[in-house]
């Protein structure tokens, strides 16, 4: 047989292992210079309450400058009474947005929780801690549909909850016939309709019970979302629902859990609201102002209307830069307009620095 039809030349690699001896055993490796810059921006991505945080700092201390009554304990008292409502309403809105949807129902589902609560008990006789049992259901199941319409006839939230929103305000009205119950009468006949607006005064200071409310489902929920596999499976739900079914995550499952919960949230803070006003009244503010300040608060506290990221505590930071600006501005004496002014630029701000640190994650 000729020299060069032998079956390995010499210093020839016969098989795959004998080809690797003496290659590089390192694999690629990829380094970025991180500007200051690029730093920040990680920083922010990866902690996304932090914008929010900062903004509330700032604007306490300049009204705490431009106010000598502005850090009294009952002004910060009163700050956390305003927002008590629209916090609750926060959360349930936060869960809607981290899954990439958006509630518009939050505020009508309040409202309407609250109106069934006070009808069930004054129209026709049931004991007020079994009307508020019924409420909470029903507004569990108000949010129970939205889910359905939008996990199952893959109807977009928007559209969805816009109709709804519509459908049970007018149901709010129809079936409480546009009657008012007094807040006399509530204290007098069904005293736990008004729990949540009693209160406790420590060193003078009165505090609604339903302050403590909010921070506990803020606290609740905040370990929910960072500390569960449900918390997480609503992460990746928002984020990429592709991905997440691909990854074993009942995606449909979780966006009915959401939005019933949400409910669930919406009847809460409507329970509240009677405990807030003492009245149960179907024309409440609420119900037509809820789903935008549920938002703000939402926008603000750096929560991404893309899904997928920000937290139930950065909520709580917007919740409370609105009331601080509303209050401090207010002290200052300044026209009002200017509290709808710099919050809608804020929400501007809030949306602008989101799709900045969003360029990381792409």
């Amino acid at each position: 047989m000729p020299a060069d039809m032998t079956p390995a030349k010499a210093g020839t690699a016969t098989t795959y292992e004998d080809g690797l001896h003496g290659a590089s055993t390192r694999v690629a490796e990829f380094h970025e210079d991180r500007s200051p810059l690029k730093k920040i921006q990680h920083w922010l991505h990866q902690t996304p309450s932090a914008v929010p945080l900062i903004v509330l700092m700032v604007a306490l201390i300049v009204f705490g400058l431009l106010s000598d009554n502005f850090f009294k304990a009952t002004t910060l008292s009163t700050i956390l009474q305003q927002i008590s409502i629209v916090g609750i309403l926060g959360i349930a809105q936060t869960l809607v947005i981290l899954t990439a949807g958006i509630d518009l129902s939050v505020g009508a589902i309040a409202v309407f929780s609250s109106v069934l609560m006070g009808q069930l008990t004054f129209r026709y006789g049931l004991p007020a801690e079994l009307a508020i049992a019924i409420g909470l259901l029903l507004g569990t199941a108000m949010g129970f549909v939205n889910g359905w319409l939008v996990a199952r006839m893959r109807l977009p939230p928007f559209i969805v909850t816009l109709g709804t929103w519509q459908i049970l305000l007018a149901s709010n009205f129809i079936f409480s016939a546009n009657e008012t119950i007094r807040s006399s009468e509530v204290a007098a006949r069904a005293p736990a309709l008004q729990f949540w607006g009693q209160a406790i005064q420590p060193g003078g200071v009165r505090v609604l019970y339903a302050v403590f409310l909010m921070i506990a489902l803020v606290a609740i929920m905040a370990y929910v979302l960072r500390h569960t596999a449900w918390g997480r499976h609503v992460y990746a739900t928002g984020d990429d629902p592709a991905a997440a079914e691909l990854a074993g995550v009942p995606t449909r499952r979780v966006l009915i859990q959401v939005y019933a919960l949400a409910g669930l949230f919406c009847a809460i803070a409507g329970w509240v609201m009677i405990g807030r006003f003492g009245s149960v009244s179907p024309t409440a503010s609420t119900g037509q102002l809820g789903n935008i300040q549920s938002i703000t608060a939402v926008v603000i506290g750096g929560i991404s209307l893309f899904g997928g990221r920000g937290s139930i505590i950065g909520m709580f930071f917007g919740a409370l830069i609105v009331g601080v600006f509303e209050m401090g501005l207010r002290l200052v004496g300044t026209d009002p307009q200017w509290t709808f002014f710099l919050i809608g630029a804020l929400i501007i701000f809030a949306v602008a620095v989101d799709q900045w640190i969003r360029k990381v994650s792409a």
